[in-house]
């Protein structure tokens, strides 16, 4: 894993982000991961890997970080962009506070990320006649990359990028973390007061899934 995170970053590939907690998930499914650009989303594990020595920062899919970068660059050099992800409805109002904020967006398409086996893979023709040039993928690890990875075996060629919970989030607001939130880090923190049903993943899966990061990086260091 942390050979994937130290590498080069490559045009080609489309851009995941990693936490403690899908960290573990994408150790799980490495194979997957080698396809992918790897950021890291967390301060957490941003101060860990810098302990060790390696040189990242802090990078997401959502409007403290990429997100907006992204949404220019896609206006000013007109490339269309296809977002998936969330539930049904939530999806609506999400799109609708993204093109409110970017009403130069150009939206070729969106949708809920549930759907059956069968209706996926008419899902992945449709995306790819839509022919967006950016594809952003909401539907949480593993799933959001194989989606992903789906959409480039079939022959699209745009850039893609996973953006965990960011639909759901944008649902609520175009700014889903308050400016002095962001300013002093507390986004964890928020989204504990926010959703109190990741509490979980804070305070058990986040600790196990740390010890397995230190692990994997004195692995590192010591090959």
């Amino acid at each position: 894993m942390i050979n994937l995170i130290v590498r080069d970053k490559s045009s080609k590939r489309p851009t995941t982000f990693l936490n403690p907690f899908s960290y573990i998930v994408a150790r799980r499914n490495i194979k997957h991961l080698s396809q992918f650009n790897i950021e890291i989303d967390g301060g957490m594990l941003v101060v860990v890997l810098r302990f060790f020595g390696i040189r990242v920062k802090r990078k997401s899919f959502d409007m403290t970080s990429l997100a907006p970068l992204v949404f220019e660059n896609a206006i000013k050099n007109n490339q269309s962009v296809f977002f998936i992800g969330t539930k049904p409805k939530v999806i609506d109002v999400a799109i609708q506070n993204i093109q409110n904020q970017f009403p130069e967006l150009n939206i070729c398409g969106y949708r809920d990320g549930y759907m059956s086996i069968e209706e996926r893979e008419s899902v992945l023709t449709k995306v790819k006649s839509l022919n967006p040039y950016f594809v952003i993928c909401g539907m949480g690890a593993p799933l959001q990359e194989q989606f992903l990875i789906d959409l480039k075996n079939i022959g699209w060629v745009g850039k893609g990028y996973t953006c965990g919970g960011f639909l759901h989030q944008t649902a609520d607001g175009i700014e889903y973390y308050p400016k002095w939130i962001t300013e002093f880090g507390l986004r964890a923190f928020y989204r504990m007061y926010d959703e109190p049903q990741l509490l979980k993943r804070y305070f058990i899966n986040y600790p196990i899934a740390m010890i397995v990061i230190v692990y994997d990086l004195i692995k590192y260091k010591m090959s």
